[in-house]
C-alpha cells in the first residue's frame, strides 16, 4: 500500500530520539529521525519504510500529519516510484525545497509524460538526478507534449534521455522551435524524428541560432535541400562556412559549375561530404597528373563512382591506374573503360580483382593486354562467383572456353550479365526463337539486351 494514501502514523511506532511519538500527543516535538524497527541485516519491504526527515522540520504528533511534512513523504514516495533511492530522494529533496510547493498531481503528470517517451525507469531516475529541474519548470511541458503527441515516439529513447538530461529547460523552449523550423523547411513530422536520431544535438541545433539554422537550409537546397538532409541528416552537423561551402566549392568547380549534377552526386553518395576540401583537391590533383585526365573526365568518373575519393591514392588508386597503362592504355583508353567500370578503382583486390584476374586468364586472356583490361574492368560490378556460373551457363549449352572468349572479347559486357538471366535468355534463342546457339559468336550483344522491354517484345511483333 503506497504511503501517500495512509496517514503518517499509520504504521508501526517509529521511536525517535529521546521517546515514542504517540498519536494523541498535542505538543510540537522537534526530530532528527525516524528509526525503523528492522534490523540492520533485513532489507525494507513494503510493509516498512525507512524515512528521514530533514532536520529542523517541526511535526505536530497529532492525527493529522501537518501539510509541509505530508508533501514531503509523498515526494519521497514517488520518486522510490521511479528507482531513485530513500538516500537520493532525501538528497534531491534538501537541494530543491521549491518541490514541496509544486502540486503532487502535477508532478506525478510529468513523470507519466517522460514513461508515455518510451523512457524506461532508470532513464527516467538519470533525468531527473541530472536535471531535476525538469520536473519543477513549466517550459518543459511544451517539449514534452511535442514529442509525445507530434512525434508520436520516433525519437529513440537515449537520444530523449540525452536531450532533457543534459540541458536546462529554458534552452528546450529555443530547441522546439528549431524543430519546428525544420519542419516548415519541408522536413515532414513523419521524417523530422529520423533526422533527431542521426544528428548531433548539440552541433546542429542548440548551439545554432534559428538565423544560422536557416542559412544552412538555404545553402543545402542549390544541392537537394530537404531529400539531402533526410537521407544523411549528419549534413547538418557540419558548419557553414568552415566545411559545407568549400566542399561543395570543390565539386561545382569540378563540375563546370553544373549544380544540378553536384546535387545528384551529392544525393547519392552523401558521405563524400565527410571529406575535407583539402583531401578532394589532392585526389582531383592525383587523377590529372598520374592518369592524365581532364575535369570533365575525372567529374564524369566521380558521378559515377564518387566514392572513389574514400579510396587512398596510394594503396587504391595508384596500383590499379598503372595496371591499366601497363596494359598498353592511354588516358582516352581509360576514361573509356573507367566511365563503364568506374567501381574497378574502388573494390578490393585481394578479395574481389585478384580472384577475377585469374580467372580471366584461364579462359584465355593474355595477360597485360588491352581486352584483359576491358574484361577487367566490364566485371567489376559483379562477383567472381557469378562470372563462373556464367561460364558454367554457356559449357552447358555446347559452348567451348574458346567461344565464351571470343564473345566476351566483342561484348565484354557479357560477363556483368546475372547467370539466371544469361541462361533464361538462351533459352529462349534456342526453344522459342528456333536459333542456333553458334550464332551467339556472330552477336554476343544479344545477351546483353533485357529480356522482357526488348528480346520477347520484338520476337512478338515479328510473329505478328
Amino acid at each position: 500500500m503506497a504511503l501517500a494514501a495512509l496517514p503518517l502514523f499509520s504504521y508501526p511506532p517509529y521511536h525517535c530520539s529521546s521517546s515514542i511519538i504517540n498519536p494523541s500527543h498535542s505538543r510540537h516535538l522537534q526530530t532528527q529521525s525516524f528509526i525503523s524497527p528492522l534490523t540492520k541485516s533485513q532489507p525494507p519491504n513494503n510493509n516498512y519504510l525507512l524515512f528521514q526527515f530533514r532536520p529542523s522540520i517541526h511535526c505536530r504528533c497529532t492525527s493529522h500529519t501537518p501539510n509541509l511534512d505530508f508533501q514531503y513523504v509523498r515526494l519521497v514516495t514517488l520518486f522510490q516510484d521511479i528507482g531513485i533511492s530513500f538516500e537520493e530522494a532525501n538528497l534531491l529533496l534538501s537541494n530543491a525545497s521549491e518541490l514541496t510547493s509544486i502540486q503532487l498531481d502535477l508532478l506525478r503528470d510529468r513523470i507519466l509524460s517522460l514513461k508515455s517517451l518510451g523512457l524506461g525507469r532508470m532513464s527516467i531516475n538519470h533525468i531527473v538526478t541530472k536535471q531535476l529541474n525538469m520536473l519543477t519548470s513549466n517550459e518543459i511541458d511544451p517539449l514534452l507534449n511535442f514529442l509525445r503527441n507530434e512525434l508520436q515516439g520516433q525519437v529513440k529513447e537515449a537520444k530523449v534521455k540525452r536531450l532533457l538530461s543534459a540541458n536546462e529547460p529554458k534552452e528546450l523552449s529555443d530547441f522546439l522551435q528549431k524543430v519546428q523550423l525544420l519542419i516548415d523547411s519541408g522536413i515532414g513530422v513523419d521524417k523530422i524524428g529520423h533526422v533527431l536520431n542521426k544528428v548531433s544535438l548539440s552541433k546542429a541545433i542548440f548551439h545554432r541560432s534559428m538565423e544560422e539554422i536557416e542559412s544552412v537550409i538555404s545553402f543545402l537546397k542549390r544541392f537537394g535541400g530537404v531529400d539531402l538532409i533526410v537521407k544523411r541528416p549528419a549534413t547538418l552537423n557540419y558548419d557553414l562556412d568552415s566545411q559545407l561551402k568549400p566542399r561543395f566549392r570543390v565539386l561545382t568547380e569540378l563540375s563546370g559549375g553544373d549544380e544540378d549534377s553536384v546535387g545528384k552526386m551529392v544525393n547519392r553518395y552523401p558521405p563524400i561530404l565527410n571529406f575535407r576540401a583539402e583531401h578532394l583537391e589532392e585526389h582531383i590533383v592525383f587523377l590529372r597528373s598520374f592518369a592524365e585526365l581532364d575535369d570533365q573526365q575525372i567529374f564524369r568518373i566521380v558521378l559515377a563512382c564518387p566514392s572513389i575519393f574514400s579510396r587512398s591514392r596510394e594503396r587504391k588508386l595508384r596500383p590499379r591506374l598503372q595496371f591499366l597503362k601497363d596494359c598498353g592504355l592511354d588516358s582516352g583508353d581509360m576514361f573509356k573503360l573507367l566511365i563503364r567500370g568506374p567501381m574497378f578503382l574502388a573494390i578490393s583486390f585481394r578479395n574481389n580483382l585478384e580472384c577475377k584476374l585469374s580467372f580471366l586468364v584461364k579462359i584465355g586472356y593474355e595477360y597485360r593486354t588491352k581486352e584483359l583490361a576491358a574484361a577487367l574492368t566490364a566485371s567489376s560490378r559483379i562477383s567472381c562467383a557469378n562470372m563462373q556460373k556464367v561460364v558454367s551457363v554457356c559449357l552447358n549449352y555446347g559452348l567451348s572456353s574458346e567461344d565464351i572468349f571470343a564473345m566476351s572479347k566483342k561484348q565484354p559486357r557479357i560477363l556483368q550479365c546475372n547467370h539466371a538471366s544469361l541462361e533464361k535468355k538462351i533459352k529462349y534463342l534456342i526453344e522459342e526463337m528456333d536459333r542456333d546457339i553458334q550464332e551467339l559468336l556472330d552477336f554476343p550483344a544479344f545477351l546483353g539486351y533485357n529480356f522482357d522491354d526488348r528480346i520477347k517484345y520484338r520476337m512478338k511483333w515479328k510473329l505478328k
